[in-house]
C-alpha cells in the first residue's frame, strides 16, 4: 500500500482509502441520514467519472456545481479529480450578478445543479445545466485513474469581501498536503476519530474535511449547515472527537444556554480560526476541551497551527501557532524585508501545496506572489521561538492623524460590552485626519452611541474611539462567517457623528 507521504492526488487518495477501510463508514449526512462506506465512495465516484467522460469532457475542463450539502457534491468533486478536470463550486446563495460572474469567469462547460436552481441557471447558463441524474452510466467497469499532483482540481472562488471574487487555482497537491499535515502532525486525526463539518460544501472547509477523512480513515459527519442551538447535541449524537470552526461560530456557541450536558461528549480537541481572545478561556471552561488556533487561506491551505506544545501558555493571547512542516513563514515590512522579531509586519508564506494563482488574472497573481512569497494581507508578529501572533488585516488598519489603529482591536473592545452582539469597524475618508473610525454594531435593545463611545474610551486610547456609529439588526457575512466589510463600506444608512453629536 502506497504510504500517505507519497500520495499527491485525490484519485490515489480515495483508492487508497477504499483499500485500507473498505467497509468502514466514510460519510454520514445528518439531514438525509445517508451513509457511504469508503468502498462506495470509490465505486460511485468512478461511475460518475465515467459518465462525465461520456459527456465528452477532456482533461482541463471545468464543471461548476450548485448543490447543497448532499453526497453528490463530494462524489462529483472526486469524479472530476479522477479525470483531470476541475470543480467550480458555486455559492448556493448567489444570484444573477455574482453567480453569473463565477460561471463566465471560470469558463465552466457545464453546471451540475439541484432543480431548485434551474430557473436562475436557465437565465445565466442556458444550455449548460445538468442534474445529478444526468451523471449516471450503465457500466459497472472499474478504472484506475492516474493523475498528476499539480493538475488543477478546483477553481475555488474567494468570498469577495472587496471587489469581485477571484478564482483560486488549486491543484491536487493543495488538498493532499493539507490533509496529510492534519494526520501526521497535530491534531493527528486517525481512523479512530469521528470528525464533523457544518459549513456549506461550496466553501473550502468541507472539502478539506473530505480529503482528511480519506487520508486518515476517520468518519466524517456532514451537517446541512451550522445551527448553534443544536450543534453540541449533534456532537454528542455522533460521538464526534474533533471538529473545526471559524468566524462567529465560537461566540454563537457560547451564547447558548448552559446545560448539564455541556461536558458530556467525546471531543478531544477543537481547531478554530480567529478564536475571540477574550472568550478563549471561557470556551475551554464551558466544554472542558482545549481550543487550538489554526490559520489558513483559500489561496494557501493549512499554514500555521497551535499544538499542545504551546497551547496552555498562550490561551487568549492571539497566538496562531507555528508554521506547519510544509510552510515557511516570515514577517516583512512594506519593502518585503524581514522585520526584527517582535515587530509587526505582514505575514508571508511559501511552501508546497499552495494555489497556482488566480484564474485568468496574472496581475493579481503577481501581486500576491511578489518576491517569491505569498502575501497574506495579515499583520502579525513572530516571537523568538517562532510562534506567530495575529495582529489584524493590512486592509483593516486605519490611519488617523498619523496613528495606526487596528480595526480588530477596536472590535474586541466593543464586543466586551454586554449589549453588543456583533461589532465591525472600517475606515472612512476624512479631509482633516486622513481617515476616521466608523463602527457598525448589532446590539440587544437600544444602546446609546455615547455610552458605547465612553465604554470604548475606558479601554482604548482616545484616538481609537470610533467617531461614527451605525446600528443594524444584522451585518452582511461572507460564507466563512466573517463580516463582509466591503459591503459595510457601501453603507448609506444613518450614522451618529460623535464629534457633531448628531445623526447624519
Amino acid at each position: 500500500m502506497i504510504p500517505l507521504d507519497e500520495v499527491d492526488d485525490l484519485a490515489t487518495l480515495v483508492r487508497r482509502a477504499a483499500t485500507l477501510w473498505p467497509d468502514k463508514t466514510a460519510w454520514i449526512f445528518d439531514r438525509s441520514g445517508h451513509r457511504c462506506t469508503f468502498a462506495e465512495v470509490e465505486s460511485r465516484s468512478t461511475r460518475m467519472a465515467l459518465a462525465l467522460l461520456e459527456l465528452g469532457l477532456e482533461p482541463g475542463a471545468r464543471v461548476a456545481v450548485m448543490l447543497r450539502n448532499e453526497p453528490e457534491f463530494p462524489l462529483l468533486w472526486l469524479a472530476l479529480a479522477k479525470i483531470s478536470c476541475a470543480l467550480v463550486p458555486v455559492n448556493v446563495n448567489y444570484r444573477e450578478l455574482d453567480g453569473g460572474h463565477v460561471l463566465r469567469h471560470s469558463g465552466a462547460r457545464f453546471v451540475v445543479a439541484a432543480p431548485e436552481f434551474s430557473e436562475l441557471l436557465d437565465r445565466i447558463a442556458p444550455g449548460r445545466v445538468l442534474t445529478v441524474a444526468d451523471l449516471t452510466t450503465e457500466t459497472t467497469a472499474t478504472s484506475r485513474f492516474e493523475v498528476e499532483g499539480e493538475r488543477p482540481v478546483n477553481i475555488q472562488y474567494t468570498s469577495g469581501t472587496t471587489g469581485a471574487p477571484k478564482g483560486c487555482v488549486l491543484p491536487h497537491r493543495y488538498w493532499t498536503t493539507l490533509a496529510r499535515g492534519l494526520v501526521t502532525d497535530f491534531p493527528a486525526i486517525s481512523d479512530e476519530d469521528i470528525i464533523l463539518t457544518a459549513q456549506p460544501f461550496h466553501y473550502i472547509d468541507p472539502q478539506w474535511n473530505i480529503a482528511l477523512g480519506l487520508a486518515s480513515g476517520a468518519t466524517l459527519v456532514v451537517l446541512d449547515r451550522f445551527h448553534p442551538a443544536t450543534f453540541w447535541a449533534k456532537i454528542r449524537e455522533y460521538e464526534v472527537t474533533w471538529f473545526y470552526c471559524l468566524g462567529l461560530m465560537p461566540a454563537l456557541l457560547l451564547r447558548q444556554p448552559e446545560s448539564p450536558e455541556d461536558r458530556r461528549h467525546r471531543v478531544r480537541a477543537i481547531s478554530a480560526s480567529a478564536i475571540p481572545r477574550e472568550l478563549h478561556a471561557d470556551l475551554e471552561r464551558r466544554w472542558g476541551v482545549p481550543w487550538f488556533e489554526a490559520f489558513g487561506m483559500t489561496e494557501t491551505g493549512g499554514d500555521v497551527r497551535m499544538s499542545e506544545v504551546d497551547h496552555d501558555e498562550l490561551v487568549g493571547s492571539g497566538c496562531i501557532g507555528r508554521p506547519t512542516r510544509d510552510r515557511e513563514a516570515m514577517i516583512v515590512d512594506d519593502a518585503g524585508l524581514p522585520v526584527p522579531r517582535g515587530e509587526t509586519g505582514e505575514l508571508v508564506l511559501r511552501g508546497v501545496g499552495l494555489m497556482h494563482g488566480y484564474h485568468d488574472d496574472p496581475e493579481a497573481t503577481g501581486r500576491a506572489f511578489r518576491g517569491g512569497w505569498f502575501h497574506t494581507g495579515d499583520l502579525a508578529t513572530m516571537d523568538g521561538r517562532g510562534r506567530i501572533f495575529h495582529v489584524g488585516r493590512t486592509k483593516d488598519m486605519i490611519r488617523r492623524s498619523g496613528e495606526n489603529i487596528s480595526a480588530d482591536e477596536v472590535e474586541r473592545a466593543l464586543s466586551a460590552h454586554p449589549a453588543v452582539r456583533l461589532a465591525a469597524v472600517v475606515a472612512v475618508p476624512d479631509e482633516l485626519r486622513g481617515e476616521e473610525v466608523k463602527a457598525f454594531v448589532v446590539a440587544e435593545g437600544d444602546v446609546d452611541p455615547e455610552e458605547l463611545a465612553d465604554f470604548c474610551a475606558g479601554k482604548l486610547a482616545y484616538f481609537k474611539v470610533p467617531r461614527y456609529w451605525c446600528f443594524a439588526d444584522a451585518l452582511p457575512l461572507t460564507p466563512s462567517e466573517r463580516v463582509a466589510k466591503g459591503e459595510l463600506r457601501k453603507w448609506i444608512g444613518p450614522a451618529y457623528d460623535r464629534v457633531g453629536r448628531t445623526w447624519l
